[in-house]
């Protein structure tokens, strides 16, 4: 069976720099399908850009290639106006000054291209597979990590996540009634890490691309102008958002 390859992103943040690296980077690649799991707005500067950019690539070379396309906490911090959630005053402004600046073509993007519940089941090469934001124990806001699942995936046999900003790929292993592999049941872990926002400590755009039948994983990164989309941030928001990405944190 030849192999398929699938291009997983997440929490873009509206860095077109740092996503237009990425596109570079993998050009050589041939997908199957692209897999988007939410947060391609906000932090950064250029937010209708990058919905610009995915418009024309699900018109273009990803026509039919999209398969999820999932809302994160930034879509509906920013096009729902909720903002209970967050925890301080300058990520009120940050996402209040991106509102503004949406145009009425990215908000109805955001609002029927993607999907707004920021989870969602699908099969990919026969394996049950799920995409979400954050973690079944709260979608938008608490992220997967080896350390904490927060829920139980034993259904699936790959679990695709985002929102921590930090990248990995494991295997955890729920008790299972088949004797024939030993009563355990594996289910992948992937997190592609942060296109557009980095925060383990390496600036670099980072992405990942996942092979079938083989479930090889390779999480990549690639260098961007960092410096060029500092220059974009205007005074009124607070330079915590721009001097973050000179070290990925």
């Amino acid at each position: 069976m030849s192999e398929k390859k699938y291009l997983i992103l997440s929490d873009i943040h509206g860095n077109v720099s740092a996503f237009d690296a990425m596109l570079s980077d993998c050009q050589n690649d041939d997908f199957n399908g692209v897999i988007i799991l939410g947060d391609c707005i906000d932090y950064g500067m250029r937010s209708n850009e990058i919905i610009q950019k995915l418009i024309t690539l699900g018109e273009g070379e990803w026509k039919d290639k999209i398969l999820i396309n999932i809302w994160g906490n930034h879509e509906k911090l920013v096009v729902d106006k909720d903002l209970e959630r967050l925890s301080t005053d300058r990520g009120r402004v940050m996402a209040q000054y991106t509102a503004r600046q949406l145009s009425e073509k990215s908000v109805e993007y955001i609002n029927t291209a993607m999907n707004k519940t920021g989870i969602q089941e699908f099969d990919l090469c026969g394996l049950k597979s799920l995409a979400v934001h954050g973690s079944l124990d709260e979608i938008y806001w608490k992220a997967i990590g080896p350390e904490s699942l927060r829920g139980d995936y034993h259904d699936y046999d790959i679990v695709l996540g985002g929102h921590s900003h930090y990248s990995h790929c494991f295997t955890h292993f729920y008790e299972a009634d088949r004797p024939d592999y030993r009563n355990k049941k594996a289910v992948m872990f992937i997190n592609p890490g942060s296109v557009g926002q980095p925060r383990n400590h390496n600036p670099l755009a980072q992405y990942a691309v996942l092979s079938l039948p083989s479930k090889r994983v390779e999480l990549r990164t690639v260098e961007y102008d960092v410096v060029f989309e500092q220059s974009l941030f205007p005074d009124e928001i607070d330079e915590f958002y721009k001097v973050r990405l000179t070290n990925g944190v």
